[in-house]
């Protein structure tokens, strides 16, 4: 059988500006919109009253929703907080406010590899409900139908060796039939110590200096999915 590719995200099916400066300035400034109007809709007052009782009781949404502003600005990876954004994303791009860019050779690749029989999977620090919807609303298509794999940090931590011991259990697959393909070099270490095949994407228009010879750390190196050997 060919072997499974596991693909990250940001970096390497799509650019990383794409969550910085549209996704999370989106979520900023819709969350007050959205909590006005859909507050009291049990799956969102949920999430709402669990940030509340974090922070000492807020009583009001106001002060809720600016909460969860500061959390967009930090950065922060809280529960909460990723399940009101994907709600937020799923209106907006149900609205078409934006589409998610993929990259024209990622788009192709995949298509590709699903063709020739590859599992096609996705592990990426952003939600599996956000990861599928930004594969449901690409600039390329709704590309959702051609994996069969979605994984967050649900499994563990992204530079940790357990969390793809862990994705290679419920693929059902040996790790050294797992291509896995990332930016973040500690990722590959960690996927690499658990027995999976790497390949560094190293994409111009994320990283200007070409990561070569000690950077790369020994992974076999892509500046797109066109130059990745899938294998098989």
């Amino acid at each position: 059988m060919p072997p499974v590719i596991l693909t990250d995200i940001e970096g390497t099916t799509s650019s990383i500006s794409f969550v910085k400066d549209v996704l999370f300035p989106y979520a900023r400034r819709e969350l007050p919109r959205f909590v006005r109007e859909h507050g009291q809709e049990p799956e969102v007052r949920r999430w709402l009253d669990m940030v509340a009782l974090e922070n000492g009781g807020l009583c009001q949404d106001a002060m809720i929703v600016e909460t969860l502003q500061g959390w967009i600005d930090e950065d922060r990876k809280h529960t909460a907080l990723k399940a009101l954004q994907g709600m937020v994303w799923e209106a907006g791009y149900a609205s078409a406010d934006f589409t998610a860019p993929v990259y024209p050779d990622a788009a192709q690749a995949l298509r590709r590899w699903h063709a020739d029989g590859h599992a096609l999977a996705v592990y990426s620090s952003g939600s599996v409900p956000a990861q599928k919807l930004l594969f449901a609303h690409t600039d390329a298509g709704d590309l959702t139908g051609l994996f069969s794999g979605w994984f967050d940090t649900a499994v563990g931590g992204k530079r940790d060796v357990a969390s793809y011991a862990h994705i290679a259990e419920a693929l059902g697959a040996a790790p050294a039939d797992i291509l896995f393909l990332s930016d973040v070099v500690a990722e590959l270490d960690a996927a690499r110590e658990a027995g999976l095949r790497t390949t560094l994407i190293d994409r111009t228009d994320d990283y200007p200096q070409p990561r070569t010879g000690d950077a790369a750390n020994g992974h076999p190196r892509a500046t797109g999915f066109d130059g990745v050997d899938a294998g098989g």
